[in-house]
């Protein structure tokens, strides 16, 4: 097992990997994908969720797998991510990690009021300690099992921690855990799931449901088949929020967007938000090849793309003809 001071040292080869916007045909190395400083892109577009219904769901891609949901009135924030880098933070001084490539769509200070915030696992990429000290301590928190350590110096009064299977009634929303293939330490020195040990770091995607209506968000994955057990439950998914990048070299972790498409198919999702993409470089595949990739796949699947750009937003327009009626408790 590596000590801390090794792993300190050795950071951008253990965790991060991929190119710049200026060499994409190139392969980068790890120090260069940390350490790049190159200028961030304002996003392409500016949500306004003064403007979203509350009789319907609406969704905005904030960047990464941030996303904002208005589902029929209760407000979600999903893995926020607002930090201009991820990765080491040394004593509030620099963070060690990548740095965007494109703004957040919304700063904190812009959001609506928040009733909900869903963490699928503890990777820097996803659970930004500087990101979530600038939200509300009043906001409940759903997290995987053994990651609420994490945010322990946060000032977060309710913290849920579920499992696989598992779920809660919080914030007029219930949600519910579902398995993914992915890891979760936060170090290489922590214990972890994946490596078998069931009280290790975890990781989630989250099955959300309210007025009878449902919605996934995949968080982080490597394709597997468990979500087509959404559709046999005779759950129609409105609105799936699925990882497609990082796959290359991580396909063991990440999903191909024609995996994350399959998987969104294989559940009933009627439309698919795609995230995980052209916002951190982390990989190697080039950053404009997962949204190509998935344009190409479309026409092969059922599930419709909801967006394409950070700051666009997604609104229900028709029911997914397959929804049921609410179950107790749904």
């Amino acid at each position: 097992m590596p000590s801390r001071r090794r792993f300190l040292s050795t950071v951008a080869l253990a965790a991060t990997s991929g190119r710049t916007l200026a060499a994409q045909e190139k392969r980068r190395s790890r120090w260069d994908i940390i350490s790049a400083d190159h200028p961030i892109s304002p996003a392409r577009y500016a949500p306004d969720p003064s403007s979203w219904r509350d009789d319907t769901i609406s969704a905005s891609w904030i960047g990464h797998a941030t996303v904002l949901l208005n589902f029929f009135g209760v407000r979600i924030l999903t893995d926020p991510v607002f930090s201009d880098r991820v990765g080491l933070n040394f004593a509030g001084l620099f963070t060690l990690g990548p740095k965007r490539l494109v703004a957040p769509a919304l700063t904190p200070e812009m959001l609506p009021p928040i009733d909900l915030i869903l963490l699928s696992h503890a990777h820097m990429d996803h659970l930004d300690l500087p990101s979530l000290k600038r939200l509300d301590g009043k906001i409940p928190l759903v997290m995987a099992p053994n990651t609420s350590d994490v945010i322990a110096d946060l000032d977060f009064e309710t913290v849920y921690e579920l499992d696989w299977g598992k779920w809660t009634n919080v914030a007029g929303v219930r949600v519910e855990a579902l398995e993914v293939k992915h890891f979760g330490w936060r170090y290489p020195w922590e214990e972890d799931r994946s490596r078998g040990n069931p009280e290790g770091r975890s990781y989630n995607a989250y099955l959300i449901s309210r007025n009878g209506r449902h919605i996934v968000f995949g968080g982080d994955t490597a394709y597997l088949e468990s979500f087509a057990s959404l559709r046999a439950r005779g759950l129609a998914i409105e609105l799936a929020m699925m990882p497609i990048g990082c796959y290359d070299p991580w396909i063991r972790n990440h999903a191909t967007p024609e995996q994350a498409l399959a998987m969104a198919d294989q559940m009933g999702a009627a439309t698919m938000l795609p995230i995980h993409w052209g916002v951190f470089i982390q990989s190697d595949e080039p950053v404009m090849e997962p949204i190509e990739r998935l344009r190409q796949a479309a026409p092969k699947h059922s599930t419709s793309i909801a967006l394409e750009s950070v700051g666009e937003t997604w609104s229900l327009r028709k029911a997914n003809p397959n929804v049921t009626a609410p179950r107790p408790g749904d």
